[in-house]
Formats: C-alpha cells, structure tokens, sequence
C-alpha cells in the first residue's frame, strides 16, 4: 500500500459529498464536528468501538461511505479502533499532518474529506501489512453483518 500522501482527486465512480459549514454543524454533534471536520481527535479508550468486536462494515459517520471491515480491524491496544488496511484503497485519501510538532500521514474518506485518523507503519504489529489505521471511533459507525 501506498501511503504517499494524496489530495483527493475526482474519481468517475464515487460522487462526492459537499457541504456548507453550516450545514455540517447542523448535521454532526459538537463533538462529531470537532473530530470529522476539524481533525480533532477523542480521548484514547474512550470511544465505542476501540475494543469492539462485532463483525460488520465501518462507514464514515458523516457520509456512510463505507471505509473499513471488521476483518481487518485488530486489537493494538492503542485506545483506538485499529485496522491493518482500509475496504478499499480508494475509500480513503492521505495527508501530510505536521501538528503537534510530528510527522504523520493523516487518513480521510476519500467522499466527503472528513478526518478520521492516522495511519502508521513499521510498528511490528503481525498484521498482513504492518500498517495501523488508528481511527477515531467518533468519526465512524458500525453497522453489524446480519445473521
């Protein structure tokens, strides 16, 4: 996987969501829009899907794109819901993030361009890709496999 940072870029087959800011604070909670539209992050072990373990596909919580599945997501023990990759590359977009005095790649869905987390290699986690998709359990919802 590539994690050269990219901006988006106009994909034919995904139509993409644009919204006023307005319409955004409308739509999403205070805490919602810090996060997804700010690039906030919530307090490690804290969100509601960190040590979750229901089978089921993560859409983005701001459009419902669907970004990641629980097939991918493992237990890093960061305090964050962890994924080794993403549903598909195109799912999500990658940033240069230089806040905090750091150098991180910065993950976003590649539909509405909301935050969602980081993404980090080389940690020696036994994934098949040796990536960490720390994402912000705020910036997601999980809906659960049927059956």
């Amino acid at each position: 996987m590539d994690t050269t940072p990219t901006t988006p870029s106009p994909d034919p087959a995904r139509e993409k969501v644009r919204k006023s800011d307005a319409e955004w604070r409308a739509q999403l909670s205070p805490e919602e829009y810090q996060v997804l539209r700010q690039a906030g992050t919530e307090r490690p072990f804290t969100g509601e899907y960190w040590d979750t373990h229901t089978q089921g596909s993560y859409r983005c919580r701001a459009c419902g794109a669907e970004l990641f599945t629980s097939r991918e997501k493992f237990d890093s023990h960061c305090g964050w819901p962890s994924f080794w990759a993403p549903l598909a590359e195109d799912a999500v977009v990658y940033l240069h993030d230089r806040t905090l005095g750091m150098e991180r790649i910065e993950v976003r869905c590649a539909t509405c361009d909301s935050h969602l987390g980081h993404v980090f290699e080389g940690e020696g986690y036994a994934t098949p890709t040796d990536q960490r998709y720390c994402i912000n359990s705020i910036s997601l919802t999980l809906v659960p496999d049927e059956g």
